[in-house]
């Protein structure tokens, strides 16, 4: 449906995630992936969505100067937030084993900001869901980073994983906001787009 509404746009999907390539492929949209590395650092002033916002904004930038009319560029950035902190990926198994033991028993955010750009618009949409741990067990946590090795993940978790079918208690949010893309405002933004661009 939104892809015939598009069929005269070229979309572009800057991740190298297979969880948000899926996600655009379970949408029904037609797109093309380009990746440009970006160092992803931000200034410490910012906190929450404001970093994540500014990391999809600042992962577009390679991109802009190479964008035709009929280009719709989207790029994400997912934290995770606890106590004041943003979790980012870990760089091993003791970063990972760290991170889960910080968010076991207590509630933390994840936080997933899509920026969407084309020559003539950009806009940044970001959702919020709280999630809530069980108590993990050392053997629990040590289980998961051998089996699932979750070095590539905000916080150091997958909740479609193991760890996420025994961990969690509760869940405020959308549920794909959590696994990387917040499948609903990227249909509702690109929707909006077709109308004004």
């Amino acid at each position: 449906m939104l892809n015939e509404k598009l069929k005269d746009y070229n979309i572009i999907l800057a991740s190298a995630s297979p969880r948000r390539q899926q996600f655009f492929k379970d949408l029904g949209l037609d797109f093309e992936i380009r990746l440009k590395p970006v160092i992803e650092e931000y200034p410490l002033r910012l906190a929450h969505f404001e970093i994540s916002d500014y990391l999809a904004q600042l992962k577009a930038l390679p991109f802009k100067k190479d964008l035709k009319p009929n280009d719709i560029l989207i790029t994400s950035d997912t934290i995770v937030w606890l106590k004041n902190k943003a979790l980012g990926k870990p760089r091993n198994a003791d970063e990972a084993f760290e991170i889960i033991k910080s968010l076991s028993n207590v509630t933390h955010e994840v936080i997933t900001s899509v920026c969407f750009t084309s020559t003539s618009f950009e806009k940044t949409v970001n959702a919020v869901t709280k999630v809530t741990f069980k108590r993990f067990t050392n053997e629990e946590i040590d289980y998961y980073i051998k089996t699932c090795k979750p070095f590539d993940k905000a916080g150091a978790y997958g909740i479609q994983e193991w760890i996420g079918q025994i961990g969690v208690t509760k869940i405020e949010g959308s549920y794909f906001n959590v696994m990387g893309l917040p499948t609903h405002l990227v249909y509702e933004t690109l929707n909006e787009m077709v109308q004004k661009i």
